[in-house]
């Protein structure tokens, strides 16, 4: 700091005190003053570099020396980076300019169904307000924009027999603002907000929504992909059909417990396959984009070293990632160990066929390949133990056997159901790697929150070493493990309504006071930190010494 304080005074004093005197003197003189600055405008440049140290352990909880040490790199010249949102989430104008109303708008709107009875009604405002999130992901040196387009703002009723065009147009401003600035879309077909109307036919439970999505697809496809690259199918399927159908948590709140959750995975499934063949046959060779899937899983960390253990920490990633990940990306059909816990659960139940619905062996072939990219969650990790579960009455969570625990030495976030383990990311990322046939891996979310009711935390230290550390497994994952990474999102731009759990949960780089009419987004700490990782392309070996 000192030497940089030095440099300082001398560029000022060269600046204020000479540069007139040279600037009159001989051509030569002027070269050659051009020269000196030049040297010292790199001396001073590598000076900040040679800086630019990190701790060998980022935390203090995690300080194994083969694991844990952090690693100096940088990614490949075209790797992209990124952040995420999602409409319900930030867009507000829920009922404006013909948007139909989506299960999330009717789950909000019932009293006692999220913290502080909070809905998205309005939220961060970005149905009017996205030219400013435009600019200050532009200011942040962002490559791409991963955001979710809702189904009910363009089809109204889920169909195609009502098209709203304010809502298509409001994309194509989106989508246009965003590549002006020099920001790829990465555009999420479906985040949740299923349309209403289709709820009331049966929602995912009715295998008719496969044709419905495809045609949504199709249609969307066909407006923008032109513009659009990068397609996702859905975000997070293992998330929207058990908390949405099975504990009742988020929209649209129903507990059919053990039955309707492996339904609905099973027509999400089919109806991810129906779209990534209408895009891969009507779309691909004039669009020249890429058509892929997000899942998510925390890392399972078998408990013990015993067998059982191990076998049911397997068991966990395999019912959280692998439900859905083993159909598409290995051999069409789910993963055994799920099909053979299910029938054993079932049988015990006094059924005579699975409750875990079967794919025709043409279903199998229709699904077997469908992404050109695998889209990749993770947040946190936990410990994972056998434990036998009672066959009655059904449930989703009783099929799986096995138990999960945090370790109460991790570090801890404002987000209840997550500790910081960034250990456990590199591990994800190899267990991926190892399962799937080795996939184009884009990590489509990465994040943590803070709890804050209104006070602004712009000192978030936390969210700097969650980002900073998770970076670097990235880092590790993709240098040392040869792990095929070619972007990173963090989840998430801004504050927004996370759901049932509300405003106060924040997990945005930018703080967004919600009381104030003009939602403005003011930047934490993080933002700057998370800045500079993207023009350094990831962690460069600091300076040897100085150029003079």
């Amino acid at each position: 700091m000192a030497l940089r304080r030095v440099l300082c005074f001398c560029i000022k004093r060269l600046h204020w005190t000479t540069t007139r005197a040279i600037w009159r003197s001989s051509f030569c003189s002027k070269i050659a003053f051009c020269f000196l600055l030049g040297l010292v405008v790199l001396s001073y440049r590598e000076l900040i570099r040679a800086e630019q140290r990190y701790e060998k352990f980022v935390y203090r909880e995690f300080q194994d020396p083969e694991r844990d040490s952090f690693l100096y790199g940088t990614f490949p010249s075209n790797f992209s980076w990124g952040v995420a949102t999602a409409a319900y989430q930030i867009e507000g104008a829920w009922n404006e300019d013909g948007k139909g109303p989506s299960i999330w708008d009717t789950f909000t709107h019932t009293p006692g169904r999220t913290y502080n009875n909070q809905t998205g009604d309005v939220t961060c405002d970005s149905y009017h307000r996205y030219e400013d999130d435009i600019a200050i992901m532009k200011e942040m040196g962002m490559k791409h924009y991963r955001f979710s387009i809702a189904w009910s703002r363009v089809f109204p009723d889920g169909t195609r027999n009502r098209i709203n065009m304010a809502g298509v147009d409001y994309y194509h401003k989106l989508i246009d603002g965003l590549l002006a600035a020099g920001i790829q879309p990465m555009v999420t077909l479906y985040h949740w907000d299923l349309p209403q109307a289709l709820q009331d036919m049966g929602g995912w439970d009715n295998d008719i929504m496969a044709v419905h999505f495809d045609n949504y697809a199709d249609f969307c496809f066909n407006e923008y992909g032109s513009k659009v690259k990068l397609w996702i199918t859905f975000n997070e399927p293992y998330v929207f059909t058990k908390v949405g159908l099975e504990t009742g948590v988020h929209a649209p709140g129903l507990k059919h417990q053990g039955t309707t959750v492996y339904r609905a995975a099973h027509n999400v499934l089919k109806a991810h396959a129906k779209a990534w063949h209408t895009y891969n046959d009507r779309y691909r060779s004039t669009q020249k984009g890429k058509c892929g899937i997000t899942l998510n899983c925390s890392w399972g960390q078998a408990a013990t070293d015993s067998e059982e253990d191990k076998a049911a920490a397997d068991r966990y990633m395999q019912f959280g990632f692998g439900w859905f990940a083993h159909p598409i990306f290995v051999n069409g059909d789910y993963p055994e160990v799920i099909k053979d816990k299910v029938m054993k659960k079932s049988l015990a139940q006094g059924l005579t066929t699975s409750r875990l619905p079967e794919f025709t062996e043409e279903e199998k072939q229709l699904l077997k390949g469908t992404s050109d990219f695998l889209g990749a969650n993770y947040y946190t990790a936990v410990y994972v133990s056998a434990k036998e579960r009672q066959a009655m009455p059904p449930g989703f969570f009783k099929d799986q056997d096995f138990m999960t625990t945090d370790d109460e030495n991790w570090p801890t976030s404002g987000a209840g159901w997550m500790r910081p383990v960034p250990w456990g990311f590199r591990k994800f990322l190899n267990w991926i790697n190892e399962n799937f046939n080795k996939p184009v891996i884009y990590i489509t979310e990465n994040g943590v929150a803070e709890h804050s009711e209104d006070e602004p935390m712009f000192e978030d230290t936390w969210r700097i070493q969650y980002l900073t550390s998770h970076v670097n497994e990235m880092l590790k994952a993709y240098t040392l493990d040869g792990i095929d990474i070619r972007g990173y999102t963090y989840w998430s731009l801004m504050d927004n309504l996370e759901w049932a759990e509300g405003y106060a949960s924040r997990f945005g780089l930018y703080y967004v006071d919600f009381k104030n009419p003009k939602r403005p987004r003011l930047p934490k700490e993080s933002a700057s930190v998370y800045a500079k990782v993207i023009r350094n392309n990831g962690f460069p070996e600091p300076a040897s010494g100085m150029l003079w």
